[in-house]
């Protein structure tokens, strides 16, 4: 297996993905994925996301792939403090991911309550499968993530776009079900080189009181550690927006990381909004993320 362990969004993957879809993303000189997002009509930007952005070289990169006159959202997959250097604007505040290494003893890194709570689970009459995904068509998981994403008033990815990573790169979508006579819960994960990034899931409330969801992950924490796989990319955790949810993602034994937030540039304006940057500080400041 590839030891590549470059976030989704910067992955070979992901540029197939948007390729198979009609788009046509860029490699700047560095390797860096640029994706292109339309803010409103007659305006595009180009978006880097996850990225790992050197402000002393950025500016040269984005001139080398003609993109000095195009507005830029910068989505650093690091703290950033020296971006204001280069002219860019906080737009919104870091968040922070949890990512679990995928080697070594995984039993013994399950925090004490997370490891009841999966015996538990093991004990219960839930049987877990495993399969590829390879289409939309009838799937359990993506219609309940649908009404899930109505119900709750957010938005994820697209069927469309989650069905063209399965197409685009064949046997890197892996669905985990956990089925008690019927589905009651279900895990997506994308595979990307030797890192896998949890995607979706979706439980009913008999998979809740069964703790499917934690028996679900620990099913693939195992399995995806036995193919190879280096880390597992949790996604965001807040314990002041969602505290349980950030539980059951650290009980795992992952560990929060700080990504960059997100900056607005227009090179074209060069360092003139450096002042700007200077009023959001304090909110794009990276601390402990269980500090208090």
């Amino acid at each position: 297996m590839t030891t590549t362990t470059t976030p989704l969004m910067q992955s070979t993957e992901m540029q197939a993905t948007l390729r198979a879809c009609g788009q046509a993303p860029l490699r700047l000189a560095d390797g860096t994925l640029v994706l292109h997002r339309r803010l409103f009509p007659g305006v595009t930007a180009a978006m880097l996301s996850r990225a790992r952005i050197n402000a002393a070289t950025q500016p040269g990169l984005i001139r080398q792939a003609g993109l000095n006159r195009t507005p830029l959202i910068l989505a650093p997959d690091h703290p950033a403090p020296d971006l204001p250097q280069m002219g860019a604007v906080p737009l919104v505040t870091p968040t922070c991911v949890a990512e679990l290494d995928l080697r070594g003893d995984l039993r013994a890194g399950l925090h004490q309550k997370w490891r009841n709570a999966l015996v538990q689970a093991e004990r219960s009459p839930l049987r877990i499968t495993r399969r590829i995904l390879r289409d939309g068509s009838d799937n359990w998981l993506l219609t309940a993530d649908q009404a899930q994403q109505r119900a709750r008033g957010y938005r994820n990815w697209p069927v469309s776009l989650t069905v063209a990573y399965a197409r685009a790169n064949p046997g890197k979508a892996v669905e985990f079900s956990a089925t008690d006579g019927d589905t009651v819960a279900a895990m997506l994960f994308l595979c990307h080189g030797s890192v896998a990034t949890y995607h979706i899931g979706c439980t009913t409330a008999r998979g809740r009181r069964l703790n499917a969801h934690r028996l679900i992950l620990w099913k693939a924490i195992r399995w995806l550690a036995k193919q190879g796989f280096q880390r597992l990319d949790l996604g965001p955790v807040s314990t002041e927006d969602a505290p349980g949810l950030a539980r059951f993602k650290l009980g795992t034994g992952a560990r929060p990381r700080w990504l960059g937030g997100t900056w607005g540039w227009w090179p074209p304006l060069g360092r003139s909004l450096r002042p700007l940057a200077g009023l959001d500080r304090g909110g794009m400041r990276w601390t402990d993320p269980h500090a208090g």
